[in-house]
């Protein structure tokens, strides 16, 4: 006979079993957040004090002046807003750009889907190499303008397949309705695909905001002397290097008052939490759509 407990009459063995999932689950909880709460407190820990270590995910002395301190560097509200720009236009663009291509591939009566597939597909292995791609960009005189963040990576062709595949499991009945009532290929795409295909958009909105918004090095190659055009990943760069070597781009301060106040590491912690609030604050509502997204455009072929 199985034994029960007395009180509910569940059996001990699904009582085991429960504790065992729970305390799973409250493990990798705690081995998942705890990373970020601690770097989060050694963010609002005084720097001195941080410094002696033995910080969890509390601080042991509050503070705001690592955050003063970043935010009084020269450059990061430009920095800021330049960021923000090429993050919201690069996503647009890259969704729209993408999804049109997406949708022309997917088009059986279209002739040449199998040699340009094959072309993109050839991209994702094969690069030029960094040399060729600066020459390339110098030659269009894309250096020094806002276009250098947007156009290069335009077109994605992991972004094209991961939507193509989600297209081609929407029924072709609905685009054959849709001619004999009229709607030409551009409505079909803006009125009936695109609606269609918001998991897949939404998946890969969340891959080109990240990308645009944690990208530095284009700004170090072709704008780096260009101060209206600079990034707040360039300038939160520029900031560590800062902490380490000098601090002449601080407004208003001594070498000595500034690296009594902050220490590299603690300007480190507070640097990650800026640039990663930002995309923890987008992502819940792109969760839904961002799972839906990938298992179903990574499962067609």
């Amino acid at each position: 006979m199985e034994t029960r407990s007395l009180s509910s009459g569940t059996p001990w063995s699904d009582r085991i079993f429960d504790i065992v999932v729970y305390t799973a689950i409250i493990i990798v909880t705690i081995a998942t957040l705890y990373p970020f709460l601690n770097v989060l407190a050694i963010s609002l820990n005084d720097s001195t004090d941080s410094v002696r270590g033995g910080i969890t995910i509390f601080p042991r002395q509050f503070t705001l002046k690592n955050y003063e301190t970043i935010f009084a560097f020269s450059g990061l509200i430009t920095g800021l807003k330049i960021s923000i720009l090429r993050t919201v236009v690069g996503t647009i663009l890259g969704l729209i750009s993408a999804s049109m291509l997406a949708f022309t591939l997917s088009r059986v009566d279209f002739q040449g889907r199998k040699f340009v597939s094959t072309f993109l597909a050839l991209t994702m292995y094969v690069s030029g190499g960094l040399i060729p791609f600066y020459i390339l960009i110098k030659d269009l005189h894309m250096m020094g303008t806002f276009a250098v963040y947007v156009l290069p990576g335009l077109v994605s062709a992991f972004n094209v397949f991961v939507i193509r595949s989600f297209i081609d499991g929407i029924p072709y009945a609905l685009q054959e309705s849709a001619k004999l009532d009229g709607a030409n290929d551009f409505t079909i795409y803006w009125r009936v695909i695109l609606p269609l295909t918001k998991p897949a958009l939404a998946t890969i909105a969340l891959f080109l905001a990240v990308g645009q918004w944690n990208s530095w090095f284009d700004t170090y190659l072709y704008n780096g002397s260009k101060d209206h055009l600079t990034t707040l990943q360039y300038e939160l760069m520029k900031v560590i290097q800062s902490t380490t070597t000098n601090v002449d781009n601080f407004r208003g301060r001594n070498m000595v008052e500034v690296m009594a106040q902050i220490s590299p590491e603690s300007v480190k912690m507070a640097i990650t939490i800026i640039v990663t609030v930002p995309i923890l604050i987008v992502y819940p509502f792109l969760q839904s759509y961002f799972v839906k997204g990938m298992t179903l455009g990574a499962v067609k072929s």
